[in-house]
């Protein structure tokens, strides 16, 4: 099966500035789908969606289109990974709707979540029963950059997103035969910053060289650089 590539960015929203770039009929999710073929869905960190939700964002797009979805808070900050299988169970029901389109489930921890290996440990085989596709884990306190986490994380088979900014503790270089997840919040400024031609030209030469799936989603939402740090992504790896 051939390497794929995604690249998208954090929902899909469309700016005014850009919108000649989504021309076409169809919701914003629909025109975002002719240019992109990945997003990841954040709202489902906050709220639950109705099931003819998830049915018409499956509808909207194409067959070879994926979406990554964010694990709820309410697993993640306010359970802290504790007693949440009906949650879990609930999410796991929810993202099924997607069908063949749901890509990787993001877990992204509080900062002031620390490292415990039981809890970690039993909260991914609760996980693993209910989801089964590829799921990656965005830890922010430094206590997840011990050894053993990665231990952990490989016997429930639980990739790492490689983020930026990232605190040094906690920072893992790609692996080219690892499935990969880039997760870019913008930097300096978090969720503002754009990203340089030349930092770009880093990412698209990691993704370039990528033997197993990779996916590089823009957070960098706030001040409407995402979509242009994607096109631009997208630009320079085809030139490759």
């Amino acid at each position: 099966m051939a390497t794929r590539k995604h690249i998208g960015t954090a929902g899909w929203g469309i700016s005014g500035e850009l919108s000649q770039r989504f021309s076409g009929a169809g919701s914003a999710l629909a025109r975002y789908a002719r240019v992109f073929d990945a997003v990841e869905i954040n709202s489902s960190f906050y709220r639950r969606h109705r099931p003819s939700t998830w049915q018409n964002w499956h509808d909207a797009v194409p067959a070879h289109f994926r979406f990554s979805v964010k694990l709820p808070r309410t697993i993640t900050h306010e359970r802290q990974l504790v007693d949440a299988e009906e949650e879990i169970a609930a999410f796991a029901d929810d993202v099924a709707l997607l069908g063949e389109k749901l890509g990787p489930i993001l877990v992204q921890l509080p900062p002031s979540l620390a490292f415990e290996r039981a809890r970690a440990a039993l909260f991914f085989t609760l996980l693993r029963r209910r989801l089964s596709g590829q799921v990656v884990i965005e830890p922010r306190h430094v206590s997840w950059g011990q050894p053993d986490v990665d231990a952990v994380l490989a016997e429930s088979d639980i990739g790492r997103v490689f983020a930026d900014p990232q605190k040094p503790e906690l920072r893992r270089e790609p692996r080219a035969r690892s499935f990969t997840y880039l997760r870019l919040h913008g930097a300096p400024r978090v969720y503002f910053s754009a990203y340089s031609v030349q930092e770009l030209t880093r990412y698209a030469q990691i993704m370039r060289e990528a033997q197993a799936d990779i996916w590089c989603i823009f957070d960098n939402t706030a001040s409407g650089a995402a979509l242009r740090n994607g096109l631009e992504l997208q630009a320079i790896l085809a030139r490759m």
